[in-house]
């Protein structure tokens, strides 16, 4: 498995991570035995980095994932680095009901995860959106404190907007900004992507196969399950979605013409935009996390690379990537 740095702060991690998010949470039901063997296939093929969030199953994914390494050999259990989000704020039935970035939460946000995963520091600490009522200085200081006292090793920030990325920089070191980045979520390129690099600030691509949609698995007549978050997701819905199926077809070709799937050619593009870029892959099952480790053997050109831009060009996709009310929480710096 080849490597690449967490920016210049951070640690040298797997080319592709895990995001873990699914095995617990918003794609419907989920098996727990193939989700830590799953887990156990990741690490075995020396991918180190999992992702989650405490608020992924309310507490549930933090657990899985404090059980496969439990049960994992102590080799690979030593090798993994855990990147957890925090600060969303949900109620018993699962409803979001917006975010809490003050520095008393991060400590207690931080002491609940410590114990669910079963680990004495989290490898990458990050608050899942910014808070827009509390200074992103007193975040990340709060972030900082726990860096100090041994139980965070690297800060990390999520769906901040370039504003944000400098004055937290201007705080205490940022390892990387965890973002959603795929063929048809590009938005990052214009500003953000840039500041990152400016401040050499890695990113943690997150919905590189957007979900599903291009994965070339998804069709037009799934029946989606109520708590799947794309029965809501705008890229899912009526026209949106042939749309984009129809451009998940054009990739389709481009991908046969290589000799590979439409996923692995999807998650080898991103892996193409640069060392700097860690794609989280959110496989459930050892079959689709083969699939994606299948895309480090892909190597892209300038006539592959072409293809894939004629057959899917920027803001090409149909429908905003979240419904509008999570719209609404990104970083208003953005």
């Amino acid at each position: 498995m080849i490597t690449r740095p967490l920016g210049t702060t951070g640690p040298q991690v797997s080319a592709l991570g895990l995001g873990c998010m699914g095995m617990s949470a918003l794609y419907g039901g989920a098996d727990r035995g193939e989700a830590v063997a799953t887990i156990h296939a990741a690490l075995e093929a020396g991918v180190t980095l999992l992702d989650t969030g405490d608020f992924y199953g309310m507490g549930h994914n933090e657990m899985l994932i404090g059980e496969a390494l439990r049960s994992a050999p102590a080799a690979r259990r030593e090798q993994a680095l855990v990147s957890v989000k925090f600060g969303a704020l949900r109620d018993p039935q699962g409803a979001w009901s917006g975010y809490d970035g003050r520095p008393a939460a991060v400590h207690n946000f931080a002491a609940y995860s410590l114990q669910r995963l079963g680990v004495d520091h989290i490898d990458v600490y990050r608050i899942a959106r910014v808070d827009p009522d509390v200074p992103i200085e007193e975040t990340v200081g709060a972030i900082a404190e726990l860096v100090e006292k041994g139980y965070v090793r690297h800060i990390g920030l999520s769906e901040a907007g370039a504003r944000t990325m400098r004055r937290a920089a201007a705080t205490a070191p940022i390892s990387d900004l965890q973002i959603e980045y795929s063929l048809i979520s590009r938005g990052i390129e214009d500003e953000i992507l840039p500041t990152t690099r400016e401040l050499g600030i890695g990113i943690t691509a997150y919905g590189v196969l957007s979900r599903g949609l291009i994965s070339g698995h998804f069709t037009r007549d799934r029946q989606l399950a109520a708590n799947d978050f794309r029965a809501f997701s705008p890229r899912f819905q009526g026209e949106n979605l042939q749309h984009n199926l129809n451009l998940v077809e054009a990739l389709r070709k481009t991908a046969e013409q290589k000799g590979v799937s439409v996923a692995q050619i999807a998650i080898a593009w991103v892996l193409s935009r640069g060392e700097d870029i860690v794609p989280l892959v959110g496989a459930r099952t050892r079959e689709r996390l083969s699939e994606a480790l299948g895309a480090l053997d892909v190597t892209l050109d300038a006539a592959d690379l072409a293809a894939i831009e004629d057959a899917v060009p920027a803001g090409a996709a149909a429908g905003e990537r979240y419904p509008s009310a999570q719209m609404a929480h990104l970083d208003s710096e953005r």
